[in-house]
């Protein structure tokens, strides 16, 4: 018994050992937790329980030149409710208040609102929505109801905010002022305006701290942010919006009455390059047209006859001949290499001047001109061409544009026709913005300038960053190659095959084109013909050049030459600038005239002056959108009610004062 009682002695004391050791074990796991490893745990503890998040900068805004919003950022809210947070005495107090007022403002019964927010309550809910896609005013309401006055970690009131990018002026220019977007893989990408100057537009983030809650929710720690975003600067764009109405609607018709597939038009500012008005529409499978691609700067394609612009100008250049040479249409047939060029008008023109033959746009004429003058030294047309900037893209600020193509005679592709079918416009490549960039050098006395799509950076009235022309050829050709080729474009229009165009009461000057454009589709081949005419206006002394390009248009009545589907276009806008220019500095509503598939955003926008600033006439205007203009204009606004301004404290037309505060009653 004595030895029995031994072994189960040993056994309690290694059992007891083992305890200690494990005690010990567990002391220096705890010291070793608490001293040496502390710091990394308490570090992991609180990136689980509380995390920074980022808070968007407001974007800056995109203007018109004209001071009307083109883009802008408009903030929407959402409301949720921490049920746990409010203790049970200001819970009951104002359940039955918040349930009242929530009801006058969310249309929905009090009794509703009384039955969620106690089942909330019930629940433990720490997240229970209240509303979302609310407006400023609306959100400024509901902060202030009982309960929710008292803040987030009395009240149990949660905010969160987003900003969306609203286009005033609905789809018009839309490809041209652009968007940026996140994609998933974290990365952004975008068009236009709006991704070209996105480190100006963005601003800084801020970030504010908030608590992990129940389900992997978040709600913030404090009622404010630790550090406040700031906001991006402005865009002043060089768009008008007069401008961009008439070059819209313009294209717009004719790609309707043509049933084309797609065009663009550009309207550009002789003197400065500043791009004033740029319509880019393709078809959908509605017959609709929309925004989809910017043709006009992206599009590279033969461009046709308006490219023996060129022609004329390296002949005159090199006084090879003169425009009153003459030439022998040959019937409208003349064959180089086996290969027949064709002038559209059967039989030809017979015996014609170089000029009359520019006029006329005839084929035979201004590839002889060009190829019985340039056969033995192809290089030195061609170098012409390069001088000229044909070659090389125009390097415009936003992204996307086509790069231009014309063969070289050291290419191995170069053959005996590319010469000939280079001066009528075949085997070359260039975008709409390029050619136009070529004729407003000859509108504008031989300087070559760069198109603009924006003239400043600024900061409320204080200018950040001024983009002044840039010139990208001091002079293109001589004065004297530069009068006689201004005489010419403008009898183009006089008697040429623009004449269906002139009018004895208005000026124009340019030239037409026709281009077969080849083109691959479901594995197959074949060709449509491209529409085109360019120019400038007033011809005498030109305030601006004009393309207009329509690919595609119907070929029923054979009617798809440029003097008839792009002509009318050029001279409706040309008319409609000079003869309908606005008396006053309020936007036309223009979504008015938008068909139905435009239309994203029909709120109405007062314009904004960003020279002058002064105050609008918000009356009528929605709440939100009323704060979002007037805050972006630079004043503190408060809002009394809900709906819609009734009345606004400080008057229209008043100078704006930075800060002031304006305070609007809404219906």
């Amino acid at each position: 018994m004595a030895v029995e009682d031994k072994h189960i002695s040993y056994r309690i004391y290694l059992v007891a050992f083992a305890i200690f050791l494990m005690a010990i074990a567990i002391a220096v796991k705890l010291t070793n937790i608490q001293w040496v490893e502390g710091d990394y745990y308490r570090k992991l503890a609180k990136e689980r329980t509380v995390r920074n998040f980022v808070i968007p900068a407001n974007k800056g805004n995109v203007y018109s030149a004209d001071g009307s919003l083109l883009a802008t950022s408009i903030p929407n809210y959402e409301i949720r409710f921490d049920a746990v947070t409010p203790k049970a005495e200001s819970f009951e107090k104002n359940v039955k208040t918040l349930s009242d007022s929530l009801a006058s403002v969310l249309g929905k019964p009090s009794s509703y609102f009384q039955n969620e927010l106690r089942k909330a309550r019930a629940n433990k809910n720490r997240y229970y929505l209240i509303a979302r896609n609310l407006s400023y005013t609306e959100y400024f309401k509901i902060k202030g109801f009982p309960l929710f006055n008292l803040g987030s970690n009395k009240g149990g009131i949660i905010i969160e905010q987003e900003t969306v990018r609203k286009h005033p002026i609905g789809k018009i220019a839309e490809r041209t002022i652009g968007y940026e977007r996140s994609n998933s893989n974290g990365t952004s990408d975008g068009k236009g305006i709006e991704w070209a100057y996105r480190k100006y537009l963005n601003g800084k983030d801020g970030n504010i701290l908030k608590q992990k809650i129940a389900k992997g929710q978040w709600k913030p720690l404090r009622d404010i942010n630790e550090v406040d975003p700031q906001d991006g600067y402005d865009v002043i764009s060089t768009i008008d919006v007069f401008i961009q109405d008439i070059a819209h609607h313009a294209l717009l018709k004719q790609l309707e009455d043509y049933q084309a597939d797609h065009g663009c038009v550009v309207v550009m500012e002789t003197s400065t390059g500043h791009v004033k008005a740029i319509s880019n529409l393709g078809r959908a499978t509605d017959g609709t047209y929309f925004e989809t691609t910017n043709y006009a700067v992206a599009e590279s394609h033969e461009p046709g006859s308006t490219y023996k612009l060129a022609d004329l100008m390296a002949l005159l250049e090199d006084k090879k001949v003169d425009t009153s040479a003459v030439y022998d249409s040959n019937g409208g047939v003349v064959v180089y290499s086996g290969r027949k060029v064709r002038d559209s008008h059967v039989g030809g023109y017979g015996k014609i001047s170089l000029a009359r033959g520019f006029e006329l746009s005839s084929n035979t004429v201004m590839v002889q001109a060009v190829y019985n003058n340039y056969k033995k030294e192809p290089s030195k047309f061609v170098n012409h061409l390069n001088n000229f900037g044909l070659n090389r893209p125009l390097g415009l600020s936003i992204k996307g544009e086509g790069r231009p193509y014309v063969p070289q005679p050291s290419d191995k592709h170069w053959s005996n026709i590319s010469l000939p079918w280079m001066a009528f416009g075949y085997g070359v490549s260039i975008t709409p913005m390029q050619t136009l960039a070529f004729y407003n050098a000859v509108a504008n006395n031989g300087e070559m300038v760069k198109p603009q799509f924006v003239s400043e950076i600024k900061e409320w009235n204080k200018t950040i960053k001024k983009y002044d022309k840039e010139v990208l050829n001091p002079k293109i050709c001589s004065q004297g190659t530069i009068l006689k080729l201004k005489a010419i474009l403008l009898n183009v229009v006089k008697k040429g095959t623009a004449s269906k165009l002139y009018s004895k009461d208005f000026s124009m000057a340019g030239k037409t084109g026709t281009a077969a454009v080849n083109y691959a589709k479901d594995g197959g081949s074949g060709k449509y013909y491209a529409s085109s005419f360019v120019g400038y206006f007033p011809a005498d002394h030109p305030k601006y050049s004009c393309i207009v390009v329509v690919h595609k248009p119907s070929t029923v009545n054979n009617n798809y030459y440029g003097a008839d589907v792009a002509g009318p276009v050029f001279k409706r806008i040309a008319q409609k600038i000079f003869t309908d220019a606005p008396s006053t500095n309020k936007i036309k509503n223009l979504n008015r005239k938008i068909p139905k598939q435009e239309n994203n955003y029909d709120s109405y926008f007062v314009k904004s002056q960003v020279k002058s600033p002064s105050i609008p006439n918000v009356k009528g205007m929605s709440g939100m959108d009323a704060l979002a203009l007037l805050e972006n204009l630079g004043l503190k606004v408060k809002v009394t009610g809900i709906g819609k301004v009734k009345k606004q404290s400080l008057q229209a037309g008043q100078n704006i004062v930075k800060n002031t505060t304006i305070l609007l009653e809404l219906s």
